[in-house]
């Protein structure tokens, strides 16, 4: 640390109590100068020589016949106007970066200028503060903390402003010219500690971009802001630079921060370092992680950040929402709702995030028609199939609340129920685990909360479980055994089956809207010919199972396969298309099948190990290089 020593003569101030200072000399003190509940005992001489202030001062005490004189404003206090005192008298006072700002603030509130004695104190102040404090990169980062409590004398005075250039072109400097010696918060490299004494290994050792980022957390957030700012205006460090840099501070300065919750202590306080950090983030997508804005968001929440700030998150959130995971978009509903989580700003998030594929524009044509030109979305499918499952695995998380209303379920999902997917498992785990959780729903929403998903898009092990799934609508499991029978019938090389026209309708169905289901008064009128018939459509696709089992190298064994195959088919259809209450199911769209069975299968797993998986926040820095 850089100090300057002033004076030769030793320091002769004394204390009496706690409240009375004076100097130990021969001549009698002829001036009180109060601050407060502290009196300074004093010669007038000293004083008179190098402050204007305590000139007029004592020029005024002198026409009312007194000799006390009363100072309650100056900044720093009573230990700056000591230093200010002692310098006076010729005494030995040492200035470094903790006390030298209060100093020089009260250097000038005392008039200790030039004008009134050459090489006075404001003078050579401003000399140390050039050639050593602003010189110092850790000294610099010191006095802005100390000008804290000097403000606004500070700000008046230039000082702060100076300091923070100071750091901010310290802080932009090529890191070539950057010795590690800058940085105050760092480790010891080992061979620092004498493990390695090759010093040409340590001279060489490149320094990071970001070697700054650490010693700037020390800094109350409203001068942080205005270094950051400042070194934003140099265009000098990448956007992941100060993106890096804004990371650090929040985890240093929110308590809790990387387990996504604050301390309620300190509310105000929080949300200025929330707010403050959203403000400087930069413009670039891709500066800050998603999960880092994530983590903002619920803490802008928590602390009860302006809307504005909400909605920037959001933005930002929803231009990258493909980075993120399921653990973190789930986001605890506000105090007061009876639901686990705050599904309608998911849905913000979503749709700011499908906003960017837009792909009409409205354009004049002659005659003052307008019509809709297609244009290409700028959304990637595998950003908008990443983004979709992310949708699924929140819905399969959601769907444990018992308080979730099914409006929010299926509003999410219908968001993204136009993203093209290979696979419907995630979507089926979800709705089987509301189904699960809320068995009390009626006939019409279980329809609907089955339309979200595409039958034909189940894998094997979906279809599996589907097919004994006694929470699902029975029209559905008859659709998945369908679409298993066809599938299985390919895998084996017969001929596939035509589509019955009622399984076409119930398909097309699951495209439309889930706001439309009905129920059907025929469906308690043959829910037991039902059971018995799905109870045989079972058999035969077990049937059918087996005969793909026999080996397919004997060609008599291929051929009697083959013909198995045919006659499990044609007898599959046969039943089909022979059951009156079938044909009633399959011609009426819409119709629900009321299937009130125990609550005995498990849902199927994500079909995605990943989606499951809750990445723990990393609390831990990298550096930029």
């Amino acid at each position: 640390m850089k100090f300057m020593k002033l004076g030769s003569k030793p320091d002769t101030f004394q204390t009496d109590g706690n409240n009375v200072r004076y100097v130990a000399s021969e001549l009698a003190s002829d001036i009180i100068v109060s601050l407060g509940d502290v009196k300074f005992y004093l010669h007038k001489f000293p004083l008179l020589s190098k402050s204007a202030h305590l000139q007029k001062l004592i020029s005024l005490s002198n026409d009312a016949n007194m000799d006390e004189v009363q100072i309650s404003d100056i900044p720093g206090g009573t230990s700056a106007f000591e230093i200010c005192a002692k310098f006076c008298y010729g005494m030995t006072v040492t200035l470094n970066a903790y006390n030298v700002i209060a100093a020089r603030c009260a250097a000038e509130y005392l008039g200790m200028h030039e004008t009134i004695e050459k090489g006075n104190l404001v003078y050579k102040i401003d000399v140390f503060l050039s050639s050593s404090i602003f010189c110092s990169w850790k000294d610099s980062i010191i006095l802005l903390q100390t000008s804290k409590s000097m403000l606004p004398v500070a700000e008046d005075l230039k000082v702060v402003n100076r300091c923070i250039e100071s750091i901010a072109n310290k802080a932009c400097a090529d890191v070539s010219k950057v010795d590690w010696s800058y940085t105050y918060n760092r480790k010891k490299l080992p061979e620092e500690n004498g493990i390695d004494a090759n010093q040409n290994e340590v001279r060489t050792r490149l320094v990071p971009k970001d070697w700054w980022v650490e010693d700037l957390c020390e800094l109350e957030v409203d001068l942080y802001k205005s270094v950051v700012a400042n070194i934003k205006t140099k265009a000098v460090h990448s956007n992941e630079v100060i993106g890096e840099a804004l990371k650090a501070y929040a985890y240093r300065r929110l308590p809790n921060f990387s387990k996504s919750v604050i301390q309620s202590g300190g509310m105000s306080k929080h949300r200025l370092i929330v707010e403050t950090i959203v403000w400087l983030l930069p413009a670039e997508k891709g500066s800050v992680s998603c999960r880092f804005l994530l983590k903002l968001l619920k803490a802008s929440i928590f602390v009860e950040s302006g809307e504005r700030t909400r909605e920037e998150l959001i933005r930002r959130i929803g231009q990258q929402l493909e980075e993120a995971s399921v653990t973190d978009i789930l986001i605890p509903a506000p105090d007061g709702k009876t639901e686990t989580y705050d599904v309608s700003i998911v849905q913000q998030v979503v749709k700011e995030f499908l906003k960017k594929d837009v792909n009409a524009e409205i354009e004049s044509v002659g005659g003052g028609e307008l019509e809709g030109i297609r244009k290409p979305g700028i959304l990637s499918d595998a950003s908008k199939l990443m983004v979709a499952k992310l949708v699924d695995g929140y819905l399969a998380e959601i769907a444990k609340d018992h308080n979730l209303p099914l409006s929010d379920f299926i509003d999410l999902a219908e968001l993204v129920s136009g993203v093209s997917r290979p696979s419907h498992d995630g979507i089926y785990r979800a709705i089987d685990t509301y189904l699960k959780e809320h068995p009390g729903i009626s006939k019409g929403d279980r329809k609907r909360i089955c339309t979200l998903m595409d039958c034909r898009k189940l894998s094997v092990d979906a279809c599996s479980h589907a097919v004994q799934n006694e929470r699902l609508p029975l029209r559905v499991v008859v659709q998945v055994l369908y679409f298993e029978q066809v599938r299985t019938a390919a895998s084996s090389g017969t001929s596939t089956p035509d589509i019955p026209k009622g399984i076409k309708d119930l398909n097309c169905g699951s495209n439309g809207s889930s706001r439309s289901g009905t129920t059907n008064p025929e469906d308690d009128m043959d829910a037991v010919a039902k059971a018995e018939e799905l109870k045989a459509l079972r058999k035969e696709l077990t049937s059918l199972r087996l005969s793909n089992g026999v080996g397919s190298s004997d060609k008599d064994g291929g051929d009697i396969k083959q013909s198995t195959d045919k006659a499990v088919i044609g007898k599959m259809k046969g039943l089909l298309k022979s059951k009156k209450s079938f044909l009633k199911l399959w011609a009426s769209k819409g119709v629900q099948g009321d299937n009130s069975g125990s609550d005995s299968s498990e849902s199927i797993g994500s079909a995605n190990p990943d989606e499951a998986k809750s990445t723990p926040s990393r609390n831990r820095r990298h550096s930029v290089s």
